[in-house]
């Protein structure tokens, strides 16, 4: 395995400290504190992906080097939990309706695995949506998503991709780490590992969260092995975005900056007598911290933002009547604000933004909540597409929406049902789109058999995924590791291959 030998400056004591201090923190304001920190001590700079890879405990977070120019420098992840179901928003299958209710073939179930499904009693349950072409590239989508059908020639959707787990944590660990197991960082964390951040008072990997949360959890966007500052810091949809960030009532700024001052001036000569390196990583911890308490809610304030801009993204919008009633919980006003906060994030640096709403994980009742979801998403992934597309950041800005696997092409029947009205868990098959960032506009990869059963064209592995959306950023998922337990770790593992096809 080809890896960087440049050598690395040696953390001082005194900055080692610092580190350690701050990544014991309870809360995210001190992961973000850590990359300043290192950056002021001058620990990390100007350091590459894998030279960085050549010292574990370097975690620093400012802008580093790909290892070959890259086409995008944000992410913007959209993970819809539970399992899209492909044949009734990215994949027609006629034939699947007109054989709905028969059987499969006995051999295709022979060796299949379900979550749920009872194999003696599957039948195929054929999708009632309407799929028309749009735009200049005629991409077919469903009629549950107008307003993304606009940003057809924006899109490539991929229709072959294949996972190894059929149930959603072990999936979504699979999806997020590239692998089913705990302990593995995430993509986000990887992400910032190899490129650092372009945000000096923000963290470099956000993640917003709108509906009932992931049943992976925080497992989603950890750090794994890797230095905890990579980790994912958590935006709350209420109150101060990160806790702990505002003032006590009636501690105003400017005496909050004169007390900072005050109390540096009297614990420097302390600091020069007894030599204890805390008092120093405290200051530079109050430091930032100070900086984040102007920085985040100026992110989150919206009086900046039109109303035509807040309208297009359909912040305000109530849930529907029985919105309640679905697995997503609603969300509209949720989901729409984090997408516009997702632009808002990139315009300030935020190098790996993560959106999840859960759930889609449609067992039962598929119509009813496949067709709230569809409300919920709808308006505001459009609005995030077009917005970037008119403020110029969409050819630098990926935008991916995925979910862990997909759904059966055979109906589920729920507990007291007569005929199926869902769709279990199904690995095997599924679709996920992308958008800006160097990919391919207005075009479809890879191809399914007649009932999206099995990939029949251009299978893709979440290993490729993961190597592809590296090389997007410029960085060789061969390349990108990190000396764990002796070996260098990567995130994909032994396996994944770039899909060039996938490129602009």
């Amino acid at each position: 395995m080809t890896r960087f030998s440049e050598p690395i400056e040696t953390p001082s004591p005194l900055a080692a400290q610092r580190r350690h201090f701050l990544t014991s923190a309870g809360y995210g304001v001190g992961w973000a504190a850590l990359s300043q920190l290192l950056s002021r001590d001058g620990v990390s700079a100007a350091v590459s992906p894998a030279n960085a890879s050549t010292v574990s405990h370097t975690p620093a977070l400012e802008a580093r080097i790909a290892h070959f120019p890259a086409r995008a420098k944000a992410c913007i992840f959209i993970f819809l939990e539970g399992g899209q179901s492909q044949v009734d928003l990215y994949d027609p299958k006629p034939l699947l309706t007109k054989m709905h209710g028969q059987p499969l073939p006995a051999e295709m179930l022979k060796d299949m695995r379900f979550a749920f499904i009872k194999k003696e009693t599957a039948r195929l349950l054929g999708s009632p949506r309407k799929f028309s072409r749009h735009g200049q590239s005629g991409l077919e989508l469903c009629d549950w998503l107008p307003r993304l059908a606009t940003c057809a020639d924006e899109m490539l959707v991929v229709r072959s991709m294949h996972t190894d787990q059929f149930n959603h944590h072990p999936a979504q660990l699979t999806l997020f780490s590239g692998r089913s197991f705990f302990g593995l960082p995430t993509v986000g964390a990887w992400m910032t590992w190899g490129l650092g951040s372009e945000s000096e008072n923000l963290p470099a990997f956000v993640v917003l969260t709108a509906g009932r949360g992931t049943s992976g959890g925080a497992t989603l966007w950890q750090s794994g092995f890797l230095p905890s500052v990579h980790a994912g810091v958590s935006f709350r949809n209420q109150g101060d975005p990160v806790l702990n960030l505002s003032n006590p009532p009636g501690l105003p700024m400017e005496l909050q900056r004169a007390g900072l001052d005050a109390l540096a001036a009297m614990q420097k000569p302390r600091a020069a007598a007894i030599g204890d390196s805390e008092i120093a990583s405290r200051m530079a911890n109050y430091e930032l911290a100070f900086r984040m308490q102007a920085a985040a809610p100026e992110l989150i304030d919206l009086s900046r933002e039109t109303q035509t801009t807040l309208d297009t993204y359909g912040l305000g919008r109530p849930d529907p009547p029985r919105a309640s009633e679905t697995r997503g919980n609603g969300g509209f006003h949720t989901f729409a604000t984090n997408c516009l906060l997702a632009r808002r994030l990139v315009e300030r640096g935020v190098r790996f933004v993560q959106i999840n709403h859960a759930s889609w994980d449609h067992h039962s009742r598929l119509d009813f909540e496949l067709n709230m979801n569809c409300r919920m998403a709808d308006q505001p992934i459009a609005a995030l597409i077009h917005d970037l597309r008119q403020r110029g950041l969409l050819d630098s800005t990926l935008v991916i929406c995925a979910s862990e696997f997909g759904r059966t092409p055979l109906g589920e029947l729920d507990k007291g049902e007569v005929t199926p009205s869902g769709r279990d868990h199904h690995p095997h098959a599924f679709s996920l789109w992308l958008a800006g960032g160097g990919i391919k506009r207005g075009s479809v990869y890879g191809a399914t058999d007649d009932w999206s059963w099995s990939v029949a064209q251009d299978p893709v592995h979440i290993n490729d995924f993961h190597a592809t959306l590296l090389h997007l950023f410029g960085l060789d998922h061969l390349r990108l590791t990190y000396r764990h337990q002796g070996l260098d770790a990567r995130l994909t593992g032994v396996a994944g291959k770039v899909m060039h096809q996938w490129l602009a």
